[in-house]
């Protein structure tokens, strides 16, 4: 029997700030009517809140994140997320929803550090604002880091979170090292 093993087994990058692999991630999609009382009690059931638009909401165990008007990301422990799934199902019903999970489809990076130079290291792959007046901790996003689909947050201060499909885990890696690579700061002073 094989060992279940994240997309990069726990690999990690140490620039100006540290880039690692965070290890297997129970991944959920839910895609439905996010104003509906029975998705958000089956929300509820598998352990989450519901979020506002753009946004994650965190718990110990995982949480949700907006993708989307009618999708949702439920995050719960690796070995729970079959189980979730199925009291997700039960939860909807016959409602017209769709739940999958996609943990073994998904890996999660972590990026620590001081604040500037996280924000700093994510700015220079992704075309979004991500000053702290513009992007907020808990804010969640969708968007294209270089070539490939990502979902990020912060999850508080110097503490990103990046979500893409394992199948370009290794790029995304690699690009958040060069990101962070020492002597590759931008050294931007505002006036």
């Amino acid at each position: 029997m094989s060992n279940t093993v994240s997309a990069l087994n726990g690999a990690s990058a140490q620039g100006f700030a540290v880039v690692s692999d965070m290890g297997l991630q129970g991944m959920i999609t839910l895609r439905g009517d996010l104003s509906a009382a029975m998705l958000k009690k089956a929300v509820k059931a598998a352990g989450g809140d519901m979020p506002t638009a753009g946004h994650i909401s965190l718990s110990d165990t995982g949480g949700t994140a907006w993708m989307s008007p009618d999708e949702l990301l439920v995050m719960v422990p690796y070995a729970d997320a079959d189980a979730k799934l199925a009291e997700i199902s039960k939860g909807m019903g016959d409602a017209h929803h769709l739940a999958v999970n996609v943990s073994d489809a998904r890996c999660m990076f972590s990026i620590t550090g001081d604040d500037a130079r996280v924000r700093e290291a994510l700015a220079k792959l992704l075309p979004v604002d991500l000053s702290p007046a513009a992007f907020k901790v808990g804010q969640f996003r969708r968007s294209r880091m270089a070539q490939v689909p990502a979902a990020f947050w912060m999850a508080g201060d110097g503490n990103a979170r990046v979500v893409c499909f394992r199948s370009v885990a290794q790029y995304v890696f690699d690009l958040l090292k060069g990101a962070t690579a020492p002597g590759s700061e931008v050294r931007y002073l505002a006036n």
